[in-house]
């Protein structure tokens, strides 16, 4: 678990990235290169710090915002839904196809919020096909991809976690090549019930279920020792379905999690999370990837809303999942 919390992840330079761009694709070269570089072993912290606790119920986001193309409308969104926290996923920092932008810190400028952000993925190329065609400029100017979490609650004790993986996405990166591994970004949140443990997650879309499992596992194990007792909400794109026919019902990860405690919610169980967008346009796209897993917290309500803004323009393929916690159970 990496608890090396900064104020600003360091920059990577053009030379950096062509040193990675030059290593050797397997996972020796790549885990010891990227063991060594800070912006990789570290979570930034900003934004604007809370001093009270958040009073219960508790509104919680969890939105993959496929690169967040759309910070102002998608900040809208979350709080017209009341989100005192956010579990976000797939945030570019420093990207050409989302105008070179910390995605990450203006969500949480828009909102009033502290922020935490951690990289999964040191992006070496432009990105996919469709995305080019949003880029500005020619090269990225930093190439950080990763997960978020922002709360207008006091936010404590935060980390990261690399989840298992098989580095995929370096050594067979396709059109996006790609240091670094599925992880998870968290922290402890103040509540007038105590503190809450959430957690945002973003398992790997090109593996099985036996590998989404033991990231799963590796996750509860990880809060199981460092945070014993204490109430957890863990919400992200689960990649629910991937690679396995496309039924989350496939997935082992769920009857793994309920064996520890958790209680899965996603609104209407027969609803999907994704939609057709300006970066996945296939209009038959319909899956059920997003998810809270919860234990130890009262859960009244969870839902599904579309990703779309006021003009009818999606803002993400992934629908934001919102749950509301109404109190603590005890452990």
């Amino acid at each position: 678990m990496i608890t090396d919390v900064t104020d600003r992840l360091p920059a990577l330079s053009q030379e950096d990235r062509a040193a990675i761009a030059a290593l050797p694709r397997n996972i020796a070269a790549h885990d010891a290169h990227m063991s060594g570089l800070a912006t990789m072993t570290q979570v930034e912290l900003g934004g604007a710090p809370a001093s009270v606790p958040l009073a219960l119920p508790l509104t919680i986001a969890a939105w993959n915002l496929e690169r967040c193309l759309f910070p102002a409308e998608s900040a809208a969104k979350l709080a017209d839904a009341g989100a005192q926290v956010a579990l976000l996923s797939e945030m570019d920092n420093g990207m050409a196809r989302t105008r070179q932008a910390h995605t990450t810190a203006i969500l949480a400028r828009f909102l009033g919020m502290q922020y935490l952000y951690g990289v999964e993925f040191i992006e070496l190329g432009l990105g996919s096909e469709t995305e080019r065609k949003f880029c500005t400029d020619a090269e990225n100017r930093l190439g950080l991809h990763g997960n978020g979490l922002l709360a207008a609650g006091p936010l404590r004790q935060p980390f990261m976690l690399r989840l298992a993986g098989r580095r995929r996405w370096f050594t067979e990166g396709e059109d996006q090549p790609r240091m670094g591994e599925r992880m998870a970004v968290g922290a402890v949140i103040d509540t007038s019930e105590g503190p809450l443990v959430a957690i945002s997650i973003h398992l790997e879309s090109h593996g099985d279920a036996a590998l989404r499992q033991a990231q799963i596992a590796g996750l509860i194990d990880t809060l199981d020792a460092a945070f014993p007792g204490l109430p957890v909400v863990i919400g992200g794109d689960l990649n629910s379905g991937n690679q396995i026919g496309g039924d989350w019902r496939a997935e082992t990860l769920f009857a793994h999690a309920e064996a520890r405690g958790f209680t899965k919610h996603s609104g209407d169980i027969d609803q999907p999370t994704t939609r057709a967008s300006l970066i996945s346009p296939d209009p038959a796209r319909s899956q059920k990837l997003d998810w809270f897993l919860t234990r130890g917290v009262q859960v009244s309500r969870s839902w599904i809303a579309p990703s779309l803004d006021p003009a009818g323009q999606s803002l993400s393929d992934h629908d934001p999942v919102f749950l509301t916690v109404e109190g603590m159970t005890a452990p």
